[in-house]
């Protein structure tokens, strides 16, 4: 049986360097395709494009993922910046909320990590905490802590035991969109996983399972986009 096709939402860079260049590059952290492969699954890097060629590009995968990156303009869900809030990244935004909707729309198993999973909110008319001031880890470095599956959740049945999981936080999800539910918590209450009731495969956690080496998530992506 032919591997699924996992397309992943890449960034743009300025000034990169390798060799004897310096020039834009579409960038990607290595774990993102790797956790894919190790899953089963074979990995599609998508760069930003017109929203307008969102649904052509989904069409063409068995699922999606939408990666961890820079905090969502605040307008996005109806708000003022606060003023830890980072710059805007506006092609991205409107490429990946696009790749969202068009996932949406066609029943394409979708996940989003971090970012993806804030965006996956804001996209279904969520909002977000701007910034977490106290967190169960130390807000704004990497590191770990327990997550909390809810019963009878889709992530509950990927890792239905509290699991010790790689993150970095800054920004969470405040007002659940529409029809999300919370799947997961951290022990201070914070949402650290959010779903869509089945039949759809909408999965979206808080963590950085790219930077670990439990590949539970991205593989019930793959085996849900087979």
């Amino acid at each position: 049986m032919a591997r699924p096709l996992i397309g992943v939402s890449t960034y743009l860079e300025s000034g990169t360097r390798w060799g004897v260049w310096e020039l834009e590059a579409a960038l990607l952290p290595v774990g993102y395709p790797r956790l894919v492969q190790a899953a089963g699954g074979l990995a599609a890097m998508l760069p930003p494009d017109d929203p307008s060629y969102a649904a052509e590009t989904v069409a063409r995968l068995d699922g999606l993922v939408i990666a961890g990156g820079p905090d969502i303009d605040p307008s996005r869900y109806g708000a003022e910046r606060e003023p830890r809030t980072g710059p805007p990244a506006p092609a991205r935004d409107a490429w990946e909320l696009a790749l969202i909707h068009a996932a949406l729309d066609s029943g394409t198993p979708l996940l989003g990590i971090c970012r993806g999973m804030q965006l996956l909110n804001v996209a279904l008319g969520g909002t977000l905490i701007q910034h977490l001031d106290d967190h169960v880890i130390e807000v704004g470095v990497f590191g770990h802590h327990p997550v909390k599956p809810v019963p009878g959740t889709r992530y509950a049945g990927i890792a239905p035991e509290e699991t010790d999981v790689p993150t970095y936080h800054h920004q969470a999800v405040d007002r659940l969109g529409g029809g999300l539910l919370a799947s997961a918590h951290a022990s201070d209450g914070t949402v650290e996983a959010i779903e869509l009731p089945a039949p759809a495969w909408v999965l979206g956690v808080q963590w950085h399972p790219e930077m670990g080496e439990d590949v539970r998530v991205m593989r019930a992506l793959v085996e849900g986009a087979s």
